[in-house]
């Protein structure tokens, strides 16, 4: 059945991959943004654009009115609780009936307590209390946790690329997921109704750190010398024991040397 769905974070990597998806499935979408003006976009009107900002809360209310599902996509490396906070008394205000909200595997496992571990883990903190504001919503809620996206490891290794030496995180494994997969799981979310907390959905392989920086190091032909550096903190040693991977969940049907390929279509495949 049609609903009328509201995502928030529509133009970011997740949400560009899963509005084409809602829309082919018949749905009336609308795309919550800061700055864009309500209008329709699409031949088919099926898509229109609300404002309003998850940050502060204005607009939220008016731009959640008349929706039955909102996807909450929206988010960043702080403040995710308050944002989270204010989608959730907007949507219980508006009569909204299902919220899903995206984590990220070890949110709620992975301790960041000190300064350390917030300085460099500070995004899965962030990612923990947004879990806290959902799970006590008072409006019907979904939670997907996937492992960290494709882009998000080029974005840390982007990071540490900029140093003539390269240090990476000793004993640290990821296991990317493509977002694609992610959309995937979303749109079977949005048919299903409120189920709380659901199983993870992990890249198809777990990956060393360093494997995916030589792999990263050769598509975009830079040369850096690679050192592993022990990081210190409990969140640091939760990433060690795995605690941001789901090997009993590899469900994603895109891999690391497939989303590569896709992005560098000239770059050496990466085998």
């Amino acid at each position: 059945m049609a609903t009328k769905i509201l995502i928030t974070g529509a133009t970011g990597t997740l949400g560009s991959a899963l509005v084409p998806l809602l829309r082919d499935s018949g749905h009336e979408l609308r795309l919550l943004s800061r700055s864009r003006p309500p209008s329709p976009q699409g031949s088919d009107g099926a898509i229109a654009w609300a404002r309003g900002d998850v940050s502060t809360g204005a607009g939220l209310e008016d731009a959640f009115r008349g929706v039955h599902t909102v996807v909450h996509c929206a988010g960043s490396q702080s403040g995710d609780g308050e944002k989270a906070r204010h989608v959730v008394d907007a949507a219980s205000q508006s009569g909204v009936e299902h919220i899903i909200h995206v984590s990220v595997v070890g949110a709620d496992t992975i301790p960041v307590v000190s300064a350390v571990d917030r300085a460099m883990f500070g995004y899965f903190a962030s990612k923990r209390e947004a879990e806290e504001v959902i799970t006590g919503s008072p409006v019907p809620w979904t939670m997907l946790r996937p492992t960290q996206f494709h882009e998000f490891v080029i974005m840390v290794l982007e990071q540490l690329i900029r140093l003539p030496v390269l240090p990476l995180w000793r004993g640290v494994s990821f296991q990317p997921v493509d977002s694609g997969d992610v959309a995937r799981r979303l749109v079977e979310l949005v048919h299903a109704g409120p189920a709380g907390v659901v199983p993870p959905l992990g890249g198809p392989a777990i990956h060393p750190m360093e494997q995916l920086a030589r792999d990263y190091l050769r598509v975009i032909t830079k040369r850096r010398m690679i050192v592993t550096m022990p990081v210190p903190g409990r969140a640091a040693a939760a990433f060690r024991a795995g605690a941001n991977l789901a090997p009993d969940h590899a469900d994603g049907t895109t891999g690391w040397e497939s989303f590569l390929a896709a992005r560098f279509p000239s770059a050496e495949p990466v085998r």
